[in-house]
């Protein structure tokens, strides 16, 4: 996150910063050379080798510099939240007008009255929560106490900066498995699942409906990995981002990906109709293991049912007719 938060204060924040928070009347842009000896001892390095951006003079006038953890905190927060909300708002809509099956979803009989407020409503309200709540894991990323690499030649091996992206996937693959099925354990799940289970039907916008805590603890995969192996800072970035969509595209109920391997829309859409199967995120390698999976078999009405034609449960505890507990 250092990478983003740098081009945010290069553009954004440095003169926000500035503005709010001065230096005093003797911080003005012609003596920012002074100000950066003296008073503001920051200094500037860059993020990354990939991309330089040279900070304007706005850097050294402000009484939180760059390297301010208070600054630091309240900026990631910040980002946190809009690139949360803009990613939502976006991407969920296209996928909304694109690719969600709308006839099939509100002519389903779990399909709720206004359902596409109340999710809307429940993921603007915890994005700003899961926000802050995540503030913590990046300041530790920002403030250097990760494995995270900048340049090629630092990956532990060559190949290494390839096999890190297989290796991402198949980690947070796992642990989310374990993590969203500990979630459906009954006294967990009443208190911080069940809210996003109350989309039975659910379209791209239940994609962060959730509790806060919810989405804090099936995200923490993502954040714990660079503390336990190496990973490139900008393949960081570019598989948080990429995570978030791949979040929106599973709920968005189409069957482009139902195959066998890969834990797509159709896999999640059973998931939300039936409860206690398909708790994978990528694959359905631990649904198989754990014998948690269920094969999708769509219908032309009324969305997909089980190969046995067998209606949805209407609650998310396990039963004692599931195969799993």
């Amino acid at each position: 996150m250092d990478v983003v938060l740098e081009v945010f204060d290069t553009f954004l924040f440095d003169y926000a910063y500035a503005t709010f928070l001065p230096l005093g009347e003797s911080g003005s842009a012609s003596d920012a050379t002074s100000v950066h000896a003296t008073a503001n001892v920051w200094q500037y390095r860059p993020a990354t080798t990939a991309i330089t951006l040279n900070p304007s003079t706005y850097a050294w006038l402000s009484q939180w510099p760059r390297d301010n953890i208070y600054r630091q905190a309240l900026s990631l927060f910040t980002i946190a939240w809009a690139f949360g909300l803009l990613t939502y708002f976006l991407f969920a809509s296209l996928s909304y007008v694109f690719l969600f099956n709308k006839e099939d979803a509100f002519n389903h009989p779990k399909y709720l009255k206004n359902q596409i407020n109340m999710e809307i409503k429940t993921a603007a309200s915890a994005i700003p929560v899961m926000g802050a709540l995540t503030v913590p894991v990046f300041l530790a990323e920002v403030r250097g106490y990760t494995k995270l690499y900048d340049a090629w030649s630092e990956a532990p091996f060559p190949l290494y900066n390839i096999l890190q992206y297989p290796f991402f996937i198949a980690f947070t693959d796992c642990c989310i498995y374990f993590i969203h099925r500990g979630l459906h354990y009954p006294p967990v799940y009443k208190v911080l699942h069940k809210p996003h289970h109350k989309w039975i039907v659910p379209t791209p916008f239940a994609s962060h409906a959730f509790h806060p805590l919810d989405g804090l603890a099936q995200s923490l995969p993502y954040h714990v990995f660079p503390f336990l192996f190496p990973h490139q800072k900008l393949a960081y970035v570019a598989l948080f981002v990429a995570v978030n969509f791949w979040t929106i595209f599973i709920h968005d109920g189409d069957y482009v990906a139902n195959n066998p391997i890969i834990n797509g829309a159709a896999c999640h859409t059973m998931h939300h109709l039936y409860f206690n199967y398909n708790y994978g995120q990528y694959t359905t390698l631990w649904d198989r293991l754990g014998g948690s999976y269920r094969y999708p078999v769509p219908e032309k009405k009324y969305g997909p049912k089980d190969v046995n034609g067998a209606a949805p449960q209407s609650n998310g505890i396990a039963s004692s007719k599931s195969k799993t507990s």
